[in-house]
C-alpha cells in the first residue's frame, strides 16, 4: 500500500510540475532540431489562433538579460536569419512568442542592393516613440510568406525607439530609409500579423520586378493615406505587451 501510494504520489507531483512548466513558445529553449521559419495563415484558415505569428509575445525579463540563454537564443535566430538570406527577423517567426527581433541588410544582398546595407541591429523590447508625418510606399516579402504574393504598404519614412539590448542597456535611436522598413516590417509581427493582413495590392515578384523596372509601379515613393499602414494600431511609448 505505500508503494503504491508513493507511485501516486510521483505521478500527480510530476503532472503538477509540468502543468506549471510554461509553454515552449514562451521559453528561450533552443529546440533539438533546427529552427523553422513560421509561415502566415490566412485568416479563414483553422489554427490560426494557435500560430506564434498571432499571439502576444511577452517581454524579456531582467534576469533573462545578459545570460547565456539569451545570447544563443539570439545567436540562433540571426543564423536562421542568414540561412534565409532575410533582413531581418523576429522571434515569433521562429515559433517563439518574445519580444525580439534583428534587422540587417548586407551590401551584396541580392534582393535590396538598391536600398543599401543596413547595420546589425538587435531590438528587444522595444516601443515606438516617435515617427514621421511622411510615409513611404514600399514591396513588402517576408520569410513568413513563402511561396505568396508581393504586398504594396506604407511605413513611416523615419521612426524613433527605445529599447534593451541583450544585456539589458537601454537604448535609444532614430532609423529611416530601408532601416526604418524593416525595423517596422518586424515590429508589426511583433503587434501580430505579417503584411498579407493590411496589404491590398498584390503582385507576384516577377511581375512586379516588371512594372517597377517600366515605371508602371512606385518604388519607394512617398505615399497618401490611402495606402494601407504596416504598423496600422501602433501606440507612440506603447509597450508591446499593453496593446489589445
Amino acid at each position: 500500500m505505500n508503494r503504491q501510494f508513493l507511485m501516486l504520489l510521483i505521478l500527480v507531483t510530476g503532472a503538477l510540475f509540468q502543468s506549471c512548466s510554461p509553454p515552449a513558445s514562451l521559453t528561450l529553449d533552443i529546440p533539438e532540431q533546427e529552427f523553422q521559419v513560421v509561415q502566415h495563415i490566412h485568416p479563414d484558415s483553422t489554427g490560426r489562433d494557435q500560430n506564434a505569428l498571432y499571439q502576444s509575445p511577452r517581454a524579456i525579463r531582467e534576469k533573462e538579460f545578459g545570460t547565456p540563454e539569451l545570447k544563443t537564443f539570439v545567436d540562433s535566430m540571426y543564423a536562421v536569419m542568414l540561412r534565409t538570406a532575410g533582413v531581418g527577423i523576429a522571434a515569433n517567426q521562429l515559433g517563439k512568442r518574445l519580444q525580439i527581433f534583428i534587422i540587417e541588410a548586407k551590401i551584396d544582398n541580392p534582393r535590396y542592393q538598391v536600398l543599401g546595407p543596413v547595420e546589425k541591429q538587435v531590438f528587444i523590447n522595444p516601443i515606438i516613440t516617435d515617427v514621421s508625418e511622411k510615409r513611404k510606399n514600399f514591396w513588402h516579402g517576408c520569410l513568413s510568406a513563402k511561396g505568396e504574393k508581393r504586398g504594396n504598404v506604407a511605413t513611416f519614412e523615419w521612426i524613433e525607439y527605445e529599447c534593451q539590448n541583450p544585456s539589458g542597456e537601454i537604448v535609444k535611436g532614430r532609423l529611416d530609409g530601408f532601416a526604418a522598413v524593416i525595423f517596422q516590417h518586424e515590429y508589426r509581427h511583433l503587434m501580430k500579423g505579417t503584411y498579407l493582413d493590411h496589404a491590398t495590392h498584390l503582385e507576384s515578384r516577377e511581375e512586379l520586378d516588371q512594372k517597377i523596372d517600366s515605371g508602371e509601379l512606385p518604388f519607394f515613393d512617398y505615399a497618401n493615406d490611402s495606402l494601407p499602414l504596416l504598423i496600422d494600431g501602433y501606440q507612440l511609448g506603447v509597450k508591446l505587451e499593453d496593446y489589445p
